[in-house]
């Protein structure tokens, strides 16, 4: 696929529904930010939003903070991440247990990356779960609780093939995954082709494309290396020359990714997982171009009419 293609439709905003992803704050200025974010990208509705969750718990006062202000301060419904890596059975029980006590009934359960970084060996604690599987079903034994899992539309990194990865997804969905959301990627055609393969696979529960949003191309084109994740020749046009412009970069970015997610829905797509980087504009740019209003604005609109 050069590029996408899609056809404006007035009522799309109506059929989509979106999520949003943020992390924990390092420091106070990180932490203004995160909540200006917050703020802005509220009136839109998502359907939830998750707050991620460090290896071995390296996150878990940061998180279980963010979470318990989410829900006291705010409308929004939040999931919080768990992950298995360098972490006993008890100590992630004890972890569900602590939000689930707070209000928490969504979680995102992950494996988790190798403790000593992308790109190492995995290995898991003797006494913890083994991977994310095992980890969806111990959730779902703990609670009735809505689990999100992760799919990779071009392979987790680590997967010698397709095969094993359909196998490790379906093993989710057995136990009680709620949905899939998956890798950020560019490529539509890999995602459609992904889900197209997971059905023949018997996997069916939804399988939600992950976005992200390109605050800086080359930071984002470096990531992808690591991570297995195609950067398509036409995308690094978009942003070429653009290194010393952030104006326009940002234009374009919001543009590209409007782009994905309308041609995204004209192939049957209904929602949509952001991975903001707690930052709102680009976010609340792409929603707008797609069809999803801040209901203070609609409200002010009515108001003014």
């Amino acid at each position: 696929m050069n590029q996408f293609r899609f056809s404006r439709r007035p009522d799309i905003g109506d059929k989509v529904r979106v999520s949003f992803e943020f992390f924990p704050p390092k420091t106070d200025e990180m932490e203004a930010r995160l909540w200006d974010t917050v703020t802005r990208l509220e009136p839109l509705k998502p359907r939830f939003v998750s707050v991620t969750y460090g290896a071995g718990g390296s996150t878990r006062e940061r998180t279980a903070r963010t979470v318990k202000r989410i829900l006291n301060e705010t409308t929004l419904t939040p999931a919080a991440h768990m992950t298995c890596v360098d972490a006993a059975r008890d100590q992630v029980d004890a972890v569900v247990r602590e939000f689930a006590d707070m209000g928490v009934t969504r979680f995102v359960a992950l494996r988790g990356d190798p403790a000593a970084g992308v790109g190492t060996a995995y290995r898991p604690h003797p006494d913890g779960y083994a991977n994310g599987a095992e980890l969806v079903g111990a959730l779902k034994g703990a609670g009735d609780f809505d689990i999100s899992v992760s799919a990779y539309p071009e392979k987790h990194p680590e997967s010698p093939d397709f095969a094993t990865d359909f196998d490790m997804l379906k093993r989710k969905a057995d136990n009680g995954a709620t949905r899939a959301i998956t890798q950020f990627f560019f490529d539509n055609d890999l995602y459609e082709r992904y889900v197209e393969r997971a059905r023949r696979a018997g996997i069916y529960i939804p399988i939600v494309p992950g976005i992200l949003p390109v605050h800086n191309f080359t930071q984002v084109a470096n990531f992808s290396t690591r991570c297995g994740a195609l950067v398509p020749a036409w995308l690094a046009e978009r942003f070429e020359g653009l290194q010393n412009d952030p104006q326009t970069h940002a234009l374009v970015a919001s543009a590209v990714a409007a782009e994905q997610v309308l041609d995204l829905v004209e192939r049957g797509v209904s929602d949509f997982h952001f991975y903001t980087m707690n930052r709102a504009d680009l976010v609340f740019a792409i929603c707008h171009m797609i069809g999803i209003r801040s209901h203070e604005a609609e409200a002010a609109g009515s108001a003014a009419a």
